[in-house]
């Protein structure tokens, strides 16, 4: 067996667990837990998949992300994540979760939030071919002109019409 997840309902019920693979290749609902790093400036983390990746070779995301395991919760995932592809160990905190139609397949996509110091980013190499800080006006640009990730740009979407509370 390769990575074991939770298979899910339309309502993010677990119904069984199955091998991501097999999810992938059925169609079927699984979990995925992101995380949005920022600075004490308020800059966002952003980052660049290397070109030898087999999913999205090249592509930019502002996300740290990866599937939740069997048995796993969303946060457990997004502190996981973080640690493995950032080398960061900090608190999350939930923002919000959709049912994302991503390219590869439909999942339930939960995004949260950590504040992070440059110090402490020491990015997994097979994960994070470069990586910068962007202001807010800066990662908007950059979502008009550079290649990101598609679940990573409707992240960014629904983030920005959500974020009342915060300037973009």
């Amino acid at each position: 067996m390769g990575e074991l997840v939770d298979r899910v309902d339309d309502r993010d019920g677990v119904i069984g667990v199955v091998d991501r693979s097999e999810a992938v290749a059925a169609g079927w609902l699984y979990r995925m837990s992101m995380v949005l790093c920022r600075d004490e400036e308020g800059r966002y983390l952003v980052h660049r998949r290397p070109g030898s990746s087999s999913r999205f070779p090249g592509e930019y995301s502002w996300l740290v992300a990866g599937a939740v395991g069997a048995g796993e919760s969303y946060a457990e995932a997004a502190h996981r994540e973080l640690r493995e592809e950032m080398g960061v160990r900090a608190s999350v905190r939930p923002l919000f979760t959709f049912l994302c139609r991503g390219e590869l397949s439909p999942y339930w996509f939960a995004v949260h939030e950590a504040t992070v110091r440059q110090e402490q980013i020491a990015p997994q190499a097979a994960e994070v071919a470069w990586h910068g800080w962007l202001s807010a006006d800066e990662l908007r640009d950059a979502m008009a002109s550079w290649k990101f990730v598609s679940d990573s740009r409707d992240a960014y979407h629904r983030y920005v019409r959500l974020a009342t509370d915060r300037p973009l």
